[in-house]
């Protein structure tokens, strides 16, 4: 009988300890971004051009724009318009990724915008 009851003491750790597991795994998992919430509220979303240009170009152009890893352009020097940006950043050049199925055209002009603060006069 008492090994009985042993088991049963066992099999309810068990199962209270999955419960548990499961109900954070629940809880992380049904957590609300924020940005999906303001595009559900009508409010458009909010695109950051910096953390996607930290993201996807800082490794050949740098923090600063100036590194030039794999011949990439100095963006401190850059005399291109936003929309011919646009085009490199969409269609690429030279050894430069095309970024026109990894970003959306908001992304695109937003890295291409964040690029004219990294120039220098």
């Amino acid at each position: 009988m008492k090994v009985s009851c042993v088991l049963k003491d066992l099999s309810m750790k068990k199962y209270l300890v999955f419960l548990f597991f499961a109900a954070v795994i629940f809880g992380c998992g049904s957590k609300e971004n924020n940005s999906d919430k303001n595009v559900r509220n009508g409010a458009e979303k909010v695109v950051d051009g910096a953390k996607i240009y930290k993201r996807y170009c800082v490794s050949c152009h740098g923090i600063y724009g100036n590194m030039g890893t794999s011949g990439a352009f100095d963006l401190t020097k850059s005399a291109l318009t936003i929309e011919e940006k646009m085009g490199v950043i969409t269609n690429g050049r030279k050894l430069m990724t095309a970024f026109k199925s990894t970003l959306e055209e908001k992304e695109i002009k937003a890295v291409a915008e964040y690029t004219e603060t990294l120039k220098v006069d």
